[in-house]
């Protein structure tokens, strides 16, 4: 298989690619581009051993010898998560305030988990194509992008909660199992089958995709600075518009990019030392959701934190929790792994998560400490 991967142009240690090598690389993509099918993807996907094989799922397309034109912790590849990171969290935030209304069929988070879901595996089909234009832009719809539309510790919450039936609904407590239970198995066949249903589009989007030459250096220059300054704008976005927006947006776009790099690095630098399970997506799964634990409990306090601190709080829950968490990367990593590796690794996922719920905000409950009914205000 890594015969047929196209062929990307090495940079020279200045950090320019070399124009006559840039040439004949670009006539070697267009002679295996269409040799590459995008059912390979998924595929290569199912045929993965190990958990340091995962690791590259969130990474651009690679040379035959492994190595890549952007060094994973490069500046280029960790700006490109600024702007994706932000527009996924909104993305994600409109999607459930959409899906989000008096008797709908589905809870609200099954909407953001099948497009994330769908779009990581039609980016996952088109690998090959994305990868050697602009490396960057793969891993910025990937894990930027996707990784942040999708949260695993909001899943993992909204669970915990229907067990305890705190939303007050009329129902016994074997209606209260069945609930967490839907929204289990109901996110993950949702998820598994929206990365497989990505994949396949994958295929009649990839017979017209355009040949995309990489951009020039100046190209690639600009489009750092314009990563950078589009997540420093999220400062004076959060200053100079009303407060009442802060709760809403502002604040979680603040924590956005910190928590999808933290989930990246834990991707990068985690995964590849563990090769039973991906080790660096669960960390970031299962510690997002403790934080997301935490900060619940500190909303409903007896002694409710100021307005700033509430909205910072949900800014923290929707910006740092939401992308440090992933349903996307996860339900790639589970359609990897072969199905003993694969339920042991959705059972340590949810497991972990589901104590960590339980000991972080059931003594609050048995104590009395937090009311599910109050809530700290933003306005």
């Amino acid at each position: 298989m890594g015969s047929r991967l196209p062929m990307t142009a090495p940079t020279l240690p200045n950090g320019h690619v070399d124009k006559e090598t840039n040439e004949q690389t670009s006539e070697s993509f267009d002679q295996v581009r269409d040799e590459v099918e995008p059912e390979e993807a998924l595929e290569q996907t199912r045929s993965i051993d190990n958990a340091e094989s995962l690791a590259s799922v969130s990474q651009p397309a690679t040379e035959p010898h492994g190595a890549t034109i952007y060094h994973p912790l490069s500046v280029p590849l960790i700006v490109s998560l600024m702007p994706t990171a932000i527009v996924g969290l909104l993305t994600r935030l409109g999607l459930e305030a959409i899906a989000t209304y008096d008797g709908q069929s589905i809870f609200s988070l099954a909407w953001v988990q099948a497009l994330g879901c769908l779009i990581m595996g039609l980016t996952l089909g088109l690998k090959e194509s994305i990868g050697p234009f602009y490396g960057p832009l793969y891993t910025g719809i990937t894990t930027g992008f996707c990784g942040s539309l999708t949260t695993f510790s909001s899943w993992q919450l909204d669970i915990f909660l229907s067990w305890a039936n705190k939303s007050h609904f009329h129902r016994d407590w074997f209606r209260d199992v069945i609930d967490g239970l839907s929204k289990t198995f109901f996110t993950l066949a949702i998820s598994l089958s929206s990365v497989t249903l990505g994949i396949h589009l994958s295929k009649p989007v990839a017979r017209h995709f355009p040949v995309l030459r990489p951009p020039p250096v100046p190209v690639r220059r600009a489009l750092t600075a314009a990563c950078i300054l589009t997540y420093v704008a999220t400062i004076p976005v959060y200053f100079r518009l009303s407060p009442d927006f802060r709760h809403q947006t502002t604040s979680a776009m603040l924590f956005s990019f910190p928590g999808a790099l933290t989930r990246y690095i834990l991707a990068v630098k985690v995964t590849p030392l563990v090769k039973l399970l991906p080790m660096g997506t669960l960390l970031a799964n299962t510690s997002a959701t403790a934080l997301l634990g935490m900060f619940h409990v500190l909303q409903r306090t007896h002694a409710l934190p100021s307005k700033i601190a509430c909205g910072i709080l949900q800014g923290l829950i929707d910006g740092y929790c939401g992308c440090l968490s992933t349903v996307s990367t996860f339900a790639v990593e589970v359609g990897a792994m072969n199905a003993k590796k694969a339920w042991l690794y959705v059972g340590l996922s949810w497991s972990i998560s589901q104590l960590l719920l339980l000991v972080i905000i059931g003594p609050s409950w048995w104590r009395g400490g937090i009311n599910e009914d109050r809530t700290c205000t933003f306005a």
